[in-house]
């Protein structure tokens, strides 16, 4: 399947929005900061990324669907959907903290993803991946870490911020993840998290509570790189719950293992 038209309409539509970004980074006047609930930020630029994305996206294929954080609904007659968060790590840019993405996928009529971009503008990092196509950073293809001592691996992970039931079996899996690893990092955007698991950076990436537009694309990407994503529960329909494992044929079973010991009990409770 041909994907090179919606690539490259994603490819321009985040390399717009980040672009947006950038002229405001610092820029942020409390007015333009709003709490969508306790804990949980959107912003004036959230926002104008988003219409920006969206206006991009549905000019070239206006029969298509959008799933969007920030609500833009368009409900198209085609099967597929684009997923998008406008920007991912919004609390970290409120703060001026360096490190925010821009994630749009689409995910055909049968349910499969077929094209992902993760676009880290303050770096210019432009992530890319199509089905059975590969995944690429700027052009350059990607892959997967191959270490294999658990003395070696850099784990990434997603803290709790605003729910608290699961925090015990966070907490009891994150010991035994520090036990089994070099280092945890905590980026603050999952879609980053799951762009640097696809180009080796990270050995691994686990999270407990997400949502598709913070996945999708860094899903694709992850697979095309040759590694195993799945939701705690071992499925690899990601979309099943809001949990995801991510990682090589070595980080994924340990993480899954420790995911299935801890979160047992809640997997059951996260779908949606």
């Amino acid at each position: 399947m041909d994907m090179n038209k919606e690539l490259d309409t994603a490819i321009q539509a985040a390399e717009a929005a980040g672009a947006i970004t950038l002229s405001r980074l610092g820029e942020l006047s409390n007015p333009e900061i709003y709490a969508k609930e306790p804990k949980d930020f959107v912003t004036e630029v959230d926002r104008q990324c988003e219409a920006t994305i969206t206006s991009i996206i549905i000019s070239a294929f206006p029969d298509d669907s959008l799933l969007c954080e920030e609500g833009t609904l368009n409900e198209g007659t085609s099967g597929r959907t684009w997923i998008i968060d406008p920007l991912d790590g919004t609390l970290n840019f409120i703060h001026s903290f360096p490190v925010f993405a821009i994630s749009i996928a689409l995910r055909g009529a049968d349910g499969d993803l077929l094209a992902g971009v993760v676009y880290q503008p303050i770096l210019r990092e432009l992530f890319t991946a199509a089905k059975g196509m590969g995944a690429y950073l700027n052009g350059e293809r990607i892959s997967i870490s191959d270490r294999d001592s658990k003395e070696s691996f850099l784990i990434a992970t997603g803290l709790p911020f605003k729910e608290y039931h699961y925090l015990d079996s966070y907490v009891g899996m994150l010991k035994e993840v520090i036990r089994d690893s070099a280092g945890i990092r905590r980026a603050g955007s999952a879609s980053i998290d799951l762009a640097y698991t696809a180009a080796g950076r990270f050995d691994g990436f686990w999270e407990y509570r997400l949502y598709p537009w913070d996945f999708a694309a860094g899903v694709l990407l992850v697979r095309e790189a040759g590694g195993i994503v799945t939701g705690f529960d071992g499925n690899s329909d990601v979309f099943r719950h809001h949990s995801i494992l991510a990682g090589s044929s070595i980080t994924h079973p340990m993480l899954l293992d420790k995911a299935q010991r801890h979160f047992g009990d809640l997997v059951g409770q996260s779908a949606g």
